[in-house]
């Protein structure tokens, strides 16, 4: 039996960070599911990882006689999985200098090279570069995957209190639903296992909510919007993906952004997703070290795992926030917050490790997670080696 792995192409793992600092690619989120799970449905088998060594202990790798690496930042679809599947030992096939598959022996793996060109592969396919890439697809990847996760499966009974447009619309068991509005029509709505959506809600597809996740009364979401697992939101939001485990409870405009886990947005955290000369945004890259024109009109907040915001904070169009940032300021923070910052008005100051530990235990307990030996270990890597703000490997 083939061993399938997805692996970390370094240099696009480079270009999604900070999201990428605490999780292989594969985990990142977007559409339902993680890149992971999507794999893991298609091949109809666990995928183990091939990533950064202070990841590894986390997320091992597993090796057999045979098997089959595929890059963790391409989306999966049915035809690639096809040829993935029919790859033979020595193969490999890659589109454009990326290296999607390659099927390579036990005896091989410690000689080959990760960074091999191949342009053999010419079907139609997506995969993600950069952080905007996550909320520019999101849309396209909730209706892939809504249409695989729906067939021949039947949804819970709709609601008879809530006002339904369309029906697009799958509930999974032990979900709350009270008197929101929600418009399927505009793309589908999947709402997740014992996940709750309060009363007054008004949701417009595509949209998806994970298990245990909670929308406040009142909220007014947009999509595409993604909410992973044991996420809070309130407010108005609009073309957001959440990883998961995290909130933003309160009312605040959030748009165009991808949030970590066990981040916490202080009640009327707001940010700007449009700049007003309408021009691109830029946003900073921690591949070079500077800004990068990313293109884009309307772009709103990279926030890593880890961060807090303070109520009443604004965060400039284009914000990248680093992994454990604590933001408490009455004017806009900087556009790019440097890895555990404290800010604090004027004040800049490095986030104490203990504290920093002891503040991250206690948000992951809320979400009934506990914070173990092995997170703190990756995380002290981060810390020590960001201390210059560069780039450790």
């Amino acid at each position: 039996m083939r061993n399938y792995i997805l692996f970390d192409d370094k240099t696009i793992r480079r270009q999604l960070l900070p999201l990428t600092f605490t999780r292989p690619i594969a985990d990142l989120r977007i559409g339902i599911f993680t890149i992971r799970q999507k794999w893991e449905t298609l091949l109809k088998q666990q995928l183990s990882t091939f990533t950064e060594d202070y990841l590894q202990e986390k997320f091992p790798l597993i090796l057999e006689e045979d098997n089959v690496f595929i890059n963790g930042a391409i989306i999966p679809n049915d035809l690639l999985v096809k040829h993935i599947q029919q790859l033979k030992p020595g193969e490999c096939i890659g589109h454009n200098e990326l290296l999607i598959a390659a099927f390579v022996t036990k005896e091989q793996f410690a000689s080959f090279n990760f960074t091999s060109i191949f342009d053999n592969y010419s079907e139609d396919f997506y995969s993600l570069r950069f952080p905007e890439d996550i909320f520019q697809f999101n849309d396209k990847a909730i209706r892939d995957d809504f249409k695989r996760l729906t067939a021949n499966k039947n949804s819970q009974r709709f609601p008879t209190e809530a006002h339904i447009l369309g029906n697009e619309l799958f509930i999974e068991e032990g979900a709350k639903v009270g008197f929101a509005y929600i418009n399927t029509q505009t793309g589908p709505v999947y709402i997740g296992k014992n996940a709750e959506i309060m009363e007054g809600a008004m949701i417009r597809g595509p949209f998806a909510a994970g298990e245990g996740t909670v929308v406040k009364m009142g909220a007014k979401i947009y999509g595409a919007t993604t909410l992973g697992p044991n996420t809070v939101v309130g407010g108005e939001l609009k073309n957001c993906v959440f990883i998961g485990n995290s909130n933003k409870g309160h009312d605040g405009y959030l748009g165009d952004s991808v949030i970590g886990e066990w981040c916490n947005m202080g009640a009327d955290t707001n940010n700007s997703n449009l700049k007003n000369n309408f021009g691109n945004v830029k946003v900073w890259s921690y591949a070079t070290g500077s800004l990068r024109d990313t293109n884009l009109m309307k772009y709103g907040v990279i926030m890593a795992d880890h961060t807090k915001t303070a109520i009443n904070t604004m965060l400039n169009t284009g914000t990248v926030t680093g992994l454990g940032c604590s933001i408490a300021t009455m004017g806009f923070p900087p556009k790019f917050v440097t890895d555990f910052s404290w800010l604090q008005n004027e004040v800049t100051a490095e986030f104490d490790f203990e504290k920093f530990c002891k503040a991250a235990s206690a948000m992951m307990q809320t979400k009934k997670t506990e914070f173990n030996a092995v997170e703190k270990r990756i995380l002290e890597f981060i810390f020590t080696h960001t201390r210059t703000h560069k780039l450790f490997y």
